[in-house]
C-alpha cells in the first residue's frame, strides 16, 4: 500500500505546478471551491512567477501522461473548473516527444514473440502520431497490406497505476469534507475512471471495442471502423488498417475535395446518435483528431480506448429526454428524471419542469451560431445543485461525446441545430423500438396525433422493463483509510492529524485534487 506521504508529496508537486502555470488563480475565485481548499490555493502560489493568462493546458502537459487525460475530460466541465479554463483545455493536445525506435521495437518484439522482420515486412521508424499512452508507426505486412501500429509506451501502465492511486486517495479524502465535493461523488468517479483507463491501457481490449462497434454499425452507409490484424496485435500492441483520410478538422481540404460540408455534419450527429441510442455502445473519444473523410465521404474512426454504455431502460429514458427536448414536453423530461431517480423525491417534479423550461426554450429553433454553451451548461449545472441532483458517472462518458460531436458538427456547419437534427432520428428510433403499436397509431392519426400518443405508448413498453433504475450498478470504491481516522496516540500525532487534514483539504495538491472530480 502506498504510504500518505507519498501520496502528499506528488499532490504537492501537481498543484505546485498549477501554481506556476497560473493555473490556481481562478479556480482560486470559484464558486464551487471549498473554502478549505480556497485558503491553501493561496499558500500554494506564494513565490511563483505566474503569467498574466492561465495556461491550464501547459500545466497538465507538464505534469504527465494521467493529467492530459484528465484535461481532455474537464474541457467539457466548465462547472468544475470554470469557462475560462474550460476553453483553454479544449486546446490540449494528446501528444508527447515520441520514445526511441528501439524501445518500440522492444515492445513489439517482446510482446508479439517474435522479430520484427517476421511481422512486418517495412516499417517506418518515425510515429505519424505520439500520444500520451501510445504511439502510431505505418507499416507493411508481407502481403502488402498497409497498416498502423500502435504500440503502448514504455512503462506507462506501472505510471498510470502510481497515479490513479494517489486520484483515489485523494477524492477519498475530498469526499469526506461534504458539501458539494460529496455531491458530487469523487469517489465513485475515479472508480470509473480507473475502469475506463485501464481498458485503454490494454490494446486487445481497444482492439475487442473496434470489431464489436464495427458490428452494430455493419448497415450504416459511409460510417467505417478499421479491420484489426489479430495475428499482429497483443495487450500492449495493436495493428489495424490503414486509414487514407483527410481528418475531420481540416475544413478547407475537405472543401477543396468536393464533401458536403453540412452533409458530413448532420451525418456525424445521426452516427452517434445510432451508437449511442441505438445500440446503446458508442465510441467514447470521437474528437477531431480520430475522424477522417475518404475521398467517397465515408467517415472513418479511429482509437477506440475508450467506449461507452448505456442499458435499454437508460436509452429508453435518453430518447424521451431528447424528444421531450425537442418538442418542448418539459414536464416529461421531469418525469423521466425523477422515474431515474436522477432527482430525489423530496423536489416538486412541476418546479423542476418550470427550470427545465428556463433552459431549454431559449435554446429551441436557434442554430448552434446564436447560442453560449457556456450560459447553457450553467444553466444546466445550476438545476442539478438546485435539485440535489449526483452525478451520474456512466453519463459522464455520454455527455462528453455529446459535446464532441457537436463541436465537430459545429465547425463543418456553423448553421446547424442540432435539435432539428436529432429530433427525427430519436422519433424515427421509438417509433421502430415500439414496433406494430406505433405503427398502427400511424395509420388511424395523422403525424400530430401521432406524435401526441408517443410518450403514452413509450411508458406502457417501459412499464415492461427491469425496474432497476437506469444507472447500472455502481462499481465498488477504492477502500482508502482516511488519515485522521488513524488511532494514533500522542499529541505530535494529534498535531500531524489537524497539519495533513488542512493540506489533504486544500494544499497545493488540491488544485490536481479537484480537477480529478469529474
Amino acid at each position: 500500500m502506498t504510504p500518505a506521504r507519498t501520496h502528499i508529496f506528488r499532490l504537492l508537486k501537481w498543484g505546485r505546478t498549477l501554481a506556476k502555470h497560473g493555473a490556481l488563480r481562478d479556480l482560486e475565485k470559484h464558486k464551487a471551491t471549498p473554502p478549505q481548499v480556497r485558503r491553501l490555493f493561496r499558500i500554494a502560489r506564494l513565490g511563483t512567477i505566474q503569467p498574466r493568462e492561465p495556461n491550464y493546458s501547459a500545466a497538465l502537459q507538464a505534469i504527465g501522461p494521467a493529467a492530459i487525460k484528465l484535461g481532455q475530460t474537464l474541457a467539457t466541465r466548465p462547472d468544475i473548473i470554470g469557462e475560462e479554463a474550460a476553453r483553454d483545455l479544449l486546446r490540449l493536445q494528446d501528444s508527447l516527444p515520441p520514445v526511441q525506435f528501439d524501445k518500440i521495437r522492444d515492445e513489439i518484439e517482446l510482446s508479439l514473440g517474435k522479430p520484427i522482420e517476421e511481422l512486418y515486412d517495412q516499417i517506418d521508424p518515425e510515429p505519424v502520431g505520439a500520444a500520451s499512452i501510445a504511439q502510431v508507426h505505418r507499416a507493411t505486412t508481407a502481403d502488402g497490406h498497409d497498416v498502423a501500429v500502435k504500440v503502448l509506451r514504455p512503462g506507462i501502465i506501472k505510471k498510470f497505476t502510481q497515479d490513479i492511486e494517489t486520484y483515489e486517495w485523494a477524492a477519498a479524502h475530498l469526499e469526506a469534507l461534504g458539501g458539494e465535493a460529496k455531491r458530487l461523488r469523487p469517489q465513485l468517479v475515479i472508480a470509473n475512471f480507473r475502469r475506463w483507463t485501464m481498458r485503454e491501457l490494454d490494446l486487445r481490449r481497444e482492439a475487442a471495442s473496434a470489431s464489436e462497434l464495427a458490428e452494430h454499425m455493419a448497415n450504416l452507409d459511409r460510417f467505417e471502423i478499421p479491420n484489426i490484424d489479430w495475428d499482429r496485435t497483443s495487450g500492449r500492441v495493436l495493428t489495424l488498417d490503414w486509414v487514407d483520410g483527410v481528418k475531420i478538422s481540416s475544413r478547407d481540404q475537405l472543401i477543396a475535395a468536393g464533401h458536403d460540408l453540412d452533409e458530413l455534419a448532420n451525418r456525424l450527429v445521426g452516427t452517434f446518435l445510432k451508437q449511442a441510442i441505438e445500440a446503446g455502445y458508442f465510441h467514447a473519444d470521437m474528437h477531431q483528431g480520430n475522424l477522417f473523410v475518404k475521398a467517397d465521404g465515408t467517415i472513418v474512426a479511429i482509437d477506440f480506448g475508450i467506449m461507452g454504455r448505456i442499458n435499454k431502460k437508460a436509452r429508453f429514458w435518453l430518447a424521451e429526454i431528447l424528444y421531450g427536448l425537442t418538442t418542448g414536453n418539459y414536464k416529461r423530461v421531469a418525469e423521466i428524471h425523477f422515474e431515474a431517480q436522477y432527482v430525489p423525491d423530496h423536489h416538486n417534479m412541476e418546479d423542476f419542469a418550470t427550470a427545465l423550461r428556463a433552459v431549454g426554450e431559449p435554446m429551441r429553433g436557434k442554430p448552434v451560431s446564436e447560442l453560449s454553451v457556456g450560459d447553457m451548461l450553467d444553466g444546466l449545472f445550476a438545476i442539478t445543485r438546485d435539485f440535489d441532483m449526483e452525478t451520474q458517472p456512466h453519463l459522464l462518458l455520454l455527455q462528453k461525446t455529446m459535446v464532441m460531436v457537436e463541436g465537430i458538427a459545429t465547425d463543418l456547419n456553423p448553421l446547424i441545430n442540432m435539435w432539428d437534427t436529432s429530433g427525427p432520428y430519436v422519433k424515427d428510433w421509438i417509433r421502430g423500438e415500439l414496433g406494430p403499436e406505433a405503427a398502427i397509431a400511424d395509420r388511424i392519426n395523422d403525424d400530430v396525433g401521432t406524435l401526441m400518443m408517443l410518450p403514452d405508448i413509450v411508458r406502457r413498453l417501459d412499464q415492461q422493463l427491469p425496474r432497476k433504475g437506469g444507472a447500472p450498478p455502481e462499481l465498488p470504491v477504492a477502500d482508502v483509510e482516511l488519515i485522521w481516522d488513524r488511532r494514533q496516540k500522542g499529541t505530535g500525532s494529534k498535531f500531524w492529524k489537524y497539519a495533513l487534514t488542512a493540506l489533504i483539504s486544500g494544499g497545493a495538491g488540491a488544485g490536481a485534487v479537484w480537477m480529478i472530480l469529474n
